[in-house]
């Protein structure tokens, strides 16, 4: 058989750091975007990332906004509020992490980088404490984990032509490392940091990358 498209999705809807601070990951566009529905209404705000490895650079993009740039935090912002969020040395992101369809579940990593340019690959990697459910990105629409084979090993060969709508939310906790100093600067904001959250699904990768800055290291921000 061919192989045929799969369109399936899992986003970063919205995080919190220890210390305070709200966020939400690049390209998200909020309320306008639907839970439940076609896929092609469902999905526009998630991030897809090139390679499954999550050691690698770049922001990924959305379909409604394509690439995701450093300057799309102004936007996050204005969603969330004026403090990204922060974290305490050796504290913790949380947050919701939304599985859109099947394909865009846990479990998920997540990674630091420091520079704030999306420089993944000389990240640093954090541990993800409360992780999303899943089997290889793989989830049932009634949000149980497919335990055996079969369902995933479909997904794997392409053999399931649509992902179907999921539409629940999920607890996220993700550990910073103690030590952890960041450096960024975009749009008015000093020392940022992204942390770039993602599922290994094939059809993806799936999740998106967030802002956050270390607590106390915010003084420098000129964002109104």
């Amino acid at each position: 058989l061919a192989p045929t498209l799969i369109s399936a999705h899992g986003k970063v809807a919205a995080v919190v750091g220890d210390a305070g601070g709200n966020g939400t990951a690049l390209g998200i566009q909020g309320g306008i975007v639907p839970g439940p529905g076609k896929n092609k209404v469902t999905e526009v705000d998630t991030t897809v990332f090139g390679k499954t490895n999550i050691a690698t650079n770049g922001l990924g993009k959305t379909t409604g906004q394509g690439k995701n740039t450093v300057a799309m935090v102004v936007a996050t912002m204005d969603q969330s509020g004026a403090t990204l969020p922060q974290v305490s040395d050796g504290g913790s992101i949380s947050g919701t992490f939304h599985v859109v369809t099947t394909d865009g579940a846990g479990p998920v990593q997540a990674m630091i980088d420091t520079t704030g340019t999306g420089a993944f690959a000389s990240g640093v990697q954090a541990n993800v404490v409360t992780d999303v459910p899943g089997n290889k990105g793989n989830i049932k629409p009634s949000g149980k984990v497919p335990r055996g084979l079969s369902f995933v090993a479909l997904r794997a060969r392409n053999l399931v032509a649509r992902a179907s709508n999921v539409n629940m939310d999920f607890p996220i906790d993700i550990a910073v490392p103690a030590g952890t100093t960041c450096t960024g600067s975009m749009a008015g904001l000093q020392n940022v940091c992204l942390m770039k959250i993602a599922n290994s699904n094939n059809a993806g990768p799936f999740g998106g990358v967030i802002a956050f800055q270390m607590a106390g290291t915010a003084a420098g921000n000129t964002t109104a």
